[in-house]
This record gives structure tokens, C-alpha cells and sequence, in this order.
């Protein structure tokens, strides 16, 4: 079973990119972030042609979430729970959603990048990472396999920066960021690319500007996390860098895990 997570970076303007990566590649399931569509302008139809099943949480412009599965998905949550596990109904923002795939708990995440900073949004930032703590401790009790994959803007650490002093007041490299991100993997789960690639670059985002692509100037920030029961069945996790050399590419390219499911 291949899950990968892949920020798009709008649905609209990468659709061609992602079909063909689905075709050529296809993992059994599709994480995607920053669709950047409400669920009714979704192309669900293009994919559903091909024998995906889809599921969304989008908004309008901004952010938005899916899942495409080539089996049936079960018990779908959108949004992050609040810290007492009830509804969030005061975020708006479309950012997280989960489902039951082959027994496997599938989450998309698309985490605030938290700039600038000090400020509104890397408050927002540390306190939706605070409920994504707790969501994914929440998720270990079950005692299933739990992959929470996503965009967590999150850099762990410097080996996963091409130039550590450029990104040193940027929030994705900030104390408080990192800390959020090792408190979870401190829960029992386990950052599945450093399981089978201990060492060395692996990044997963190029930014448009001052050809990084072209230097490789890239970041490590799109996260595949295992739940003990996961991490027990993998196999193997890559980052697929080919899709980001195609013309129009997303910022990202995706990364995959496979598991002995």
C-alpha cells in the first residue's frame, strides 16, 4: 500500500501535472494539500473517470485538503478536533481531514506556515499544532496504523535546509515549530523518510524564485508520520522528485511511504 502526500499548490493549475503523476506512479493513496477550491469546483469527475474515490475540504482560494483512494474510504472527519476533542467551529480554515483506508487512519495536513513572525499567524500556527498534538495522541489509542501525512511547514532540522542561516528567523525553523513537530514523533511516531534514510538531503520543496530548483536549494517539509502499528509495516519512503522538473509544477513534489498492508 503506497500513500503519498503532495502539495499541489492549487487544483486548478496543476491538474494536468497531477493526473499524470497518479498515472504513472500510482500510489494507492493520494494525500493532497492546498487545493485551493471549494468542494464544488473540485474536478472530482477527472478522477473519479480514472476509478478514484475522492473526498474533500476545501475553501475558496486558500488552503483546501483531499484524499483520492483507489478503494472505498470510511469514517471521514474534516477538520481538526478543538483541544477537548469537540468540533472547531471557529476555524475557518480548511486544513485537515482524516479517513479509514484498508484499515489504515489517513490524514491530510496542511499546517499554517506561521509567518511573519512574532504574530497572529505563528499564534495560529503553535496552536494548531497544539490540537494537532492531541489529535494524534487521540489516534495512538485506537492501536491502528495511523499515517499523518502533509505540508507541516515545518523544517526538523538544519540538515533539512539547504542554508540554515537564511531560514533562522523564518517559522518554519523557529524553537517553538520544531518543538511541536518532536513532540509528536516523542508520542511513538516515527518520521518515516528518517527511518529509511537516516541521513543525508531528501528535500520536498523548491521555491519558484532565484532557480533553487535549478540548485537544488530546497526544504524538507512534507512529512509522512507513522504510528507504531505503521511504522511496523514499512517498507519503504522516497521523495519523488521528478514531478517538480515537469513544466508548471507545483512547489512540492510528493513523498511516499509504502506499507505491508
Amino acid at each position: 500500500m503506497k500513500i503519498a502526500t503532495f502539495n499541489i499548490n492549487g487544483i486548478k493549475a496543476r491538474l494536468p501535472r497531477l493526473l499524470e503523476w497518479l498515472d504513472t506512479f500510482s500510489p494507492d493513496v493520494a494525500c493532497l494539500q492546498e487545493i485551493k477550491s471549494i468542494d464544488e469546483n473540485f474536478p472530482r469527475l477527472e478522477f473519479e473517470e480514472r476509478g478514484w474515490h475522492v473526498e474533500t475540504h476545501g475553501q475558496k482560494s486558500f488552503n483546501g485538503v483531499a484524499i483520492l483512494s483507489k478503494t472505498p474510504m470510511e469514517d471521514v472527519m474534516r477538520r481538526l478536533p478543538a483541544l477537548d476533542g469537540g468540533p472547531a467551529d471557529d476555524d475557518e480554515q480548511a486544513r485537515y481531514m482524516e479517513a479509514t483506508i484498508k484499515g489504515v487512519r489517513v490524514a491530510t495536513i496542511y499546517l499554517p506556515n506561521g509567518n511573519p513572525r512574532p504574530g497572529p499567524k505563528f499564534d495560529y500556527k503553535l496552536a494548531w499544532m497544539e490540537r494537532l498534538h492531541a489529535r494524534a495522541a487521540d489516534l495512538l489509542k485506537t492501536e491502528k496504523p495511523v499515517v499523518l501525512a502533509g505540508d507541516y511547514n515545518v523544517i526538523p532540522a538544519d540538515i533539512d535546509c539547504y542554508d540554515p542561516a537564511a531560514w533562522v528567523d523564518d517559522a518554519l525553523t523557529q524553537p517553538e515549530s520544531r518543538g511541536y513537530l518532536r513532540a509528536i514523533l516523542n508520542l511513538g511516531y516515527t518520521d518515516a523518510l528518517r527511518q529509511i534514510q537516516p541521513y543525508g538531503q531528501a528535500y520536498s520543496y523548491w521555491d519558484f524564485q532565484r532557480g533553487a530548483w535549478q540548485k537544488d536549494n530546497g526544504i524538507r517539509i512534507d512529512h509522512l508520520l507513522l504510528s507504531p502499528q505503521a511504522a511496523d509495516l514499512i517498507k519503504d519512503c522516497q521523495v519523488d522528485r521528478i514531478p517538480r522538473g515537469k513544466e508548471k509544477p507545483s512547489d512540492h513534489t510528493p513523498v511516499w511511504v509504502e506499507l505491508d498492508v
